[in-house]
Order: C-alpha cells, then structure tokens, then sequence
C-alpha cells in the first residue's frame, strides 16, 4: 500500500474529527475520541467474522460454569482479545432515545477484553460518554468509522458481489500500524506545546537504531533477540527497531525474531503503545508494555535486553519517585548504587531535579553478560548528563561508573531545534559491555551538530531533520572511528580527574610555621584552596603539587583524606572553534560609525543643538 492510500484513510479519519467534534470539543481535545474510536473499530472489523463463534463458546462456557473463560474466547476469536457483547459497531447507529445509545455502547465496550479494557480505562474513555451523548453525537461518531467509504479491515471491500473489483484494499496489520502512527503524529504536530513530549523524531530514532545494530549487524544469527525502552512513549523506538533489526538480518539471509519490552508512566500515552502493538496484531508485545514509573516501580526487574534504546525526560523533577524509594538519601536499588574495587559504596543518586542519568543506569543493570553480543544502549540525552555535578557527585560517580567499566562507546552531539519540545542541546550516549577490541578503553565523540536540514515548517520547536545521507554520514563516521574533524577519539582517563584541597600553614607574626603538639603544621583555613587535576596531567598528583603549587608556596600540602575523584565530558573543550580576531582598524572604523549614528539621532532628538566640534 502507497502514501496515497495511507494519507486517504487518515485523511478521511481527521475529517471525522472536523465534522462531529468542532462544536464540542476544543481542537485539542480531538485526539480523545478520535484515537480510541479508531482502535475500537479496528478490534471491531477484526472480530467481526468470529462474533457469532464467541458468543456461543460463551454460552457453551457460562453454562459449563467456567469461571476464566477469557483464553478460551480470545482463543476462539483467534486474535489476541475478543468482545462478548451482542453487538457489533454497526448495531449501534440507529436507537430510539439518547439513553438507549448510551446503554448499549457502554454494555459493548464493556464486552472487551481485559487488554482492551486497560487501553480503555487508560485513554479515559468513558469519560467521553456523556459528553457526546448529551450533544448527541455519538451516532454520527459511529457512523462516521462503519463509512463505506473507509476501510479499516484486513480483509478487503468489492464493488461488485462477485468480489472481482476491489473498492478499498486490505488492510494488513502493519498498515493499520503506520496509519495509527500517521494520526498520533498529526495530533502531536496540532498540539504543538505538547508535541515531542513522549514522542521522538523518526530521523533521531532511526540514527540511534543504525548506531547499535550497524556495529554487529554481521553478527547476527537465526536467534531471537530483545529490545527495551524504559521511557518508551508511544512505542515509536521500539517498533522502529523492530523494522531495523529485522532489514538487517534479512538482507544477511538471517531469520530473527524480536521481542519488544517497555515501560510508560503516562497513562494516555501507554494506552496508545498498547493500542498499537494490538492494532498490528503484536498481543504478546502490548503484554510487555509496563504502566508506571521505570524509577520507582521497575516492570522489568529481573530481565536482561539485548538492545535498548530510550529517550528519557530531561530536566525533569524525579522528586516523587525518591520519596516512594525511601528518600533520595536512603535508595539502595542496585541499579542506582555500586561498589569500587576496595569495597567502598558509591552512590549514583543525581539531584532530584533531574532524573536522566537513572534511566541510563537502568538500562546498564538490566545488560547481558554472558553472550557474544552482550548488550548495546542508544540513549538520548541533554548536556547535564555530560558534566552538571562535582566530583563525588551523583552524576560525576554515574559517569565514573560508566567510563570506568569501560561501557561507553561513544557521544553524539546532535544539531539544535531537533527535537519538537526543547531547543536543548542534545547527545546521543552509545554503550556496550562487549566492546570491539579497537573500541577498549576508548570513547569517541562526534560532533554532528551541522548534519541537519531544515523542514519547510516547523514542527513545535524543530525546524529542522536529519537528512537519510546524513544519517548515514554520521553512522560512517561511527563506524571508521577516525579521528578527524568531527569525530575525536580519546582514551578514557581523558575525563577523569582529581578534585584536591590545597592546605596552606599558619604563620605567626615573625613568619614562621605554627605547629601542633606532634609538631605537624596547621593550616590556614582562610588560604585553603581546591584544584582540579586531570588523570592525564604528567606525574598525577605529585607531579601537580610541584609544579603548580610549590613553586610558588613550597610549604604547601594536599589534605589526601578529602581527595575525590570526578569525570566529566566537554564538547566544546574539543571542538570549540574560535572566530577569528578582528583588526584594530575594523574596531575603530566600527566605533567610530556607531559614535556618528548616536550623535545624529540625539541631533534629531533635541532639534539640532548639537554640532561637530
């Protein structure tokens, strides 16, 4: 099926929207009734040929006083949900009063599915009842989807009884998918204060899919694989992915299959991942879609994934998930909290303000480690992530952790206004726990902040995409791991460093130093300083303190007991690109004009009293 047929169907669903809805509802609100009535009539057309085969299983099971009877109807009905109403969408356009309507349409929502009755119950629905009931719209809502003139079955509609002409083709389950998705991103362009709040870019989510399968691409076996998302949205990675691993393996004659796992805190939006996964006939995968917060309520605590991508919120207050892990001070989630060599815990806890960096430890603790790929991460981040927190922070020791397991692959700034939510800076974070041998004890970072293209219109705050031969650039540079002008690779003690405190004696009057009882000098707390000190600065500390501070005070010393040990990630150190200095002579030209211009607009204010000496 093309992007006409496509752009038809969700055309003509939009235009339900326009015709029913404009005298009721806000504009905003559309997506309310429009993207759960959708579902509602593609599980209706799906279930349509069973309807008479589970409704008497039910009769056979009601009479057999069985009391879960669910498997065994859904089972008949030979999809993954069924509805054991009497009705059928096309039963209900035609009743004689407002209170019958809104009976039966609620006795037939009723008849779903528990799976079906979460996506309702999550959408809130029902909430919509009354609301097109008393404006008396409901029926024409309905007869608006059961319209001949549209087609959301799988089977196809005949002009002619002898079903020789096809009127509207099939709709398969991955087209019902695309048109779904089609809708969701009309809604979220509409919405543009919103739009990009759980939903990311396909040009972002496509380069993050290239970033973890291209490097093992070659790798890959007749197997089954996992993919998960944390923060999944409305499931776009993940079905993103899907497409990406299943090309790949394809076109290296290999057979996979892959099993998608996720978990959303918004209720709306969790509805509409679910929907869609069932909508594309995935039962088993809308199962793997967790409601609640992946922080403090973790769906997936025991799996393990072999690929997961994520775009978790940034900036973002997690001050309520800690309050229900016991307060931010008292979290011993493993995931959160690790060990040194010594023994010696370390917390990772960032500020409450910001939770981000969580979702990547998630991602870490819920890694491979004992097969041949192990596990690969693409996570989308803002610059907080790369360097708010003082050593010894929750964030520096989450870097710390990372850099020092040697998880990192590598960094990619992405350009500005790519997103549809935020004019942040953004970077993409790539790990493995079973890095190429080249890639061992390194991390390259990719500056791809001019890799953009502008759209013709803005969609909220992103004016711009990522190109199909950018995208493939940037992988490329990727995969080389070349060290050029976009693309730097160092060793992974470039980020480390030392955060010292430099102690000062205290002198009497006549200059001498003031000892304790054990003949130890005491400092002067007014002189005490702190100093950063790279991993890589020659002689580490040592060397540090003699060149840089007792050179100058030869007396000085480090207080070792209060030494720490931060990590932290600067693009700009790498690829800041100075403008070059302008000449004197432009200065003074430049100076020497705005000066003219002032004097005559004071000139003009004034009525021309002031004159060139």
């Amino acid at each position: 099926m093309d992007n006409q047929f496509y752009n038809q169907i969700v055309n003509f669903i939009w235009s339900i929207a326009d015709d029913c809805l404009r005298d009721v509802y806000v504009r905003g609100k559309y997506r309310d009734v429009i993207l759960p009535m959708t579902v509602i009539r593609r599980l209706d057309v799906m279930l349509e040929s069973s309807k008479e085969k589970v409704l008497a299983m039910k009769k056979t099971l009601d009479a057999a006083k069985v009391d879960n009877q669910w498997p065994a109807l859904i089972n008949e009905a030979g999809v993954a949900f069924c509805n054991i109403s009497p009705f059928l969408l096309k039963d209900l356009t035609s009743r004689p009063n407002k209170q019958k309507m809104k009976t039966d349409f609620i006795a037939y929502l009723d008849g779903f599915s528990p799976n079906v009755q979460e996506i309702l119950e999550k959408f809130k629905f029902r909430n919509q009842i009354d609301t097109m009931i008393d404006a008396d719209i409901l029926g024409s809502v309905i007869e608006k989807f059961i319209s001949p003139d549209i087609n959301l079955s799988p089977n196809p509609i005949y002009k002619d009884e002898a079903q020789t002409i096809i009127k509207h083709p099939a709709l398969d389950n991955h087209a019902m998918g695309t048109v779904f998705e089609e809708l969701i991103r009309k809604f979220n362009e509409e919405n543009n204060e919103e739009a990009g709040e759980h939903w990311t870019p396909r040009d972002v989510v496509e380069l993050m899919a290239d970033l973890i399968f291209m490097p093992v691409a070659d790798q890959i076996k007749d197997a089954t694989y996992s993919c998960y998302d944390g923060a999944c949205g409305t499931g776009g990675m993940l079905t993103v992915a899907q497409d990406r691993l299943l090309t790949l393996a394809e076109r290296r004659g290999k057979k996979v299959s892959i099993h998608l796992f996720g978990q959303e805190i918004n209720p709306e939006t969790y509805a509409i991942c679910k929907a869609d996964m069932l909508l594309k006939g995935d039962g088993d995968q809308a199962e793997h879609i967790s409601y609640g917060s992946t922080l403090s309520n973790d769906g997936n605590p025991t799996r393990q994934f072999d690929f997961m991508l994520s775009n978790p919120p940034y900036g973002k207050s997690w001050k309520t998930d800690a309050e229900k892990m016991g307060g931010k001070k008292e979290i011993l989630d493993t995931r959160f909290n690790t060990y040194l060599e010594g023994g010696e815990e370390m917390a990772m806890i960032p500020r409450t303000s910001d939770g981000q960096l969580l979702f990547l430890l998630n991602n870490v603790a819920k890694m491979k480690k004992d097969t041949e790929l192990g596990s690969r991460i693409a996570e989308v981040h803002n610059g907080s992530s790369l360097f708010t927190g003082d050593a010894g922070s929750g964030e520096s020791n989450a870097r710390r952790y990372l850099i020092e397991n040697d998880f990192v692959e590598a960094i990619i700034s992405l350009p500005e206004n790519i997103f549809y939510n935020t004019t942040q800076e953004t970077y993409v974070w790539v790990l493995s726990n079973h890095k190429a041998e080249h890639r061992k004890g390194k991390i390259q970072l990719i500056n791809a902040t001019h890799m953009k293209t502008p759209l013709r219109r803005n969609m909220g705050k992103k004016n711009c995409e990522v190109s199909p031969n950018q995208k493939k650039t940037i992988a490329q540079w990727f995969m080389d791991m070349e060290d050029n002008e976009f693309s730097h690779i160092f060793s992974n003690d470039e980020f480390g460093y030392w955060k010292i405190t430099v102690l000062h004696p205290q002198r009497n009057e006549n200059g001498t130093i003031i000892r304790d009882k054990k003949g130890k000098p005491v400092s002067d707390k007014t002189l005490t300083e702190t100093e950063i000190v790279p991993f890589n600065y020659e002689g580490g500390i040592t060397g540090f303190l003699k060149n840089e501070i007792c050179r100058y005070t030869p007396d000085a010393w480090i207080n070792e007991s209060v030494t720490k040990i931060g990590y932290d990630l600067s693009f700009e150190k790498y690829f800041h690109t100075s403008t070059a200095d302008r000449s004197n002579r432009e200065i003074l030209t430049e100076l020497t004009n705005l000066q003219s211009e002032t004097e005559k607009l004071l000139s003009e204010i004034l009525g021309g009293v002031i004159h060139d000496n």
